[in-house]
């Protein structure tokens, strides 16, 4: 079958897919999240800050898309200032079972709530969207990828029309050998995504290119317990695809696209050492004060955590004040 059903079985099957299983993204990789509770601080101030663009409605919607076992919203819960906590409703969009522990506050659902003002994140979830992918064959014509349970991968028919006209758009490609990407679908979630907001901020966190510098081989690949492993559609790893966000960004929306490093940075954390001074006079201090450092040092590392690409886009608000000072802030 062609990669988009094959990778949506293989994830969220409800036999045997690998985002249902109760270990979760984190017994398998590490993310923003889980490397430092000041990934989960900087959202917290970015929602104070829709939050106040909003002019402080009576009730502020979280939206966690991809929510996992809840780590993000669990961390900005604890985060957030107590005048904005009693007013927040936060959301948890997950297709697992909801875990224990979770706060009762958080809702738990498969599916992004409609008509709600406030922050919708997305932390690496389009990353994991299914898409289809496409390779040119030896007379330079563009055909689906077809793969087995095994992995075993075979050309198919030539890409319909949307598909064929997405590519030509947005991933043009003409050598044999050459794949393709197709981001109709994870465009169409996206969109589907940030217009169920009434009002607010929707923020993609994702690796990223752009079009200028697409991989002409693609990115998909297979993630197992932390290691980097064949992406074989049999429910037994994570199937991961870097993300065209430019292709993302919904049409007609302010719009801003940046780094994390830069994103994170605007936000307050920052991963400059503490003063020597500060050993001498409060050593206890000076070492939590060095390892917050070190946390920063990892989200913003432009190698690592700190290259993801950020999208930003404002539903009938204006810019966010801490991130309006980052490049560009433009409309598709």
């Amino acid at each position: 079958m062609r990669w988009r059903p094959a990778m949506d079985r293989a994830l969220y099957g409800e036999s045997g897919g690998f985002y249902r299983r109760p270990e979760g993204p984190a017994g398998h990789f590490r993310t923003s999240v889980h490397a430092s509770p000041r990934y989960a601080g900087a959202v917290a101030r970015l929602l104070q800050e829709v939050d106040e663009a909003l002019r402080r409605p009576a009730e502020l919607a979280l939206i966690d898309v991809g929510a996992g076992r809840g780590e993000l919203l669990t961390g900005v819960l604890a985060a957030v200032e107590p005048a904005l906590a009693g007013r927040l409703r936060p959301y948890a969009v997950e297709l697992a079972d909801r875990p224990a522990g979770l706060p009762g506050s958080v809702v738990w659902t498969d599916r992004v709530p409609q008509g709600v003002s406030g922050l919708l994140f997305a932390n690496e979830w389009l990353d994991n969207v299914p898409l289809d992918v496409a390779e040119v064959d030896e007379h330079g014509v563009l055909r689906y990828v077809e793969v087995a349970p095994d992995g075993e991968e075979r050309l198919g028919g030539e890409l319909d029309e949307a598909d064929a006209r997405w590519a030509a758009d947005w991933w043009p490609a003409g050598e044999p050998g050459e794949r393709v990407e197709l981001g109709t679908g994870r465009d169409a979630a996206w969109a589907a995504a940030v217009g169920a907001l009434s009002s607010g901020l929707a923020v993609a966190v994702d690796y990223a290119h752009a079009r200028a510098g697409r991989p002409p081989f693609g990115t998909l690949t297979g993630f197992r317990a932390g290691r980097e492993v064949p992406p074989v559609p049999d429910g037994s790893c994570d199937i991961t695809a870097h993300v065209a966000l430019d292709s993302a960004a919904v049409p007609g929306l302010h719009s801003l696209w940046t780094t994390q490093r830069d994103a994170l940075r605007a936000l307050g954390v920052s991963g400059t050492r503490p003063p020597l001074s500060l050993a001498a006079s409060d050593p206890a201090e000076y070492l939590r004060a060095l390892g917050r450092a070190g946390e920063a040092a990892e989200l913003t590392d432009p190698a690592g955590l700190g290259g993801f690409g950020w999208l930003v886009q404002a539903v009938r608000m204006p810019e966010p004040s801490g991130l309006a000072g980052l490049g560009t802030w433009r409309t598709r």
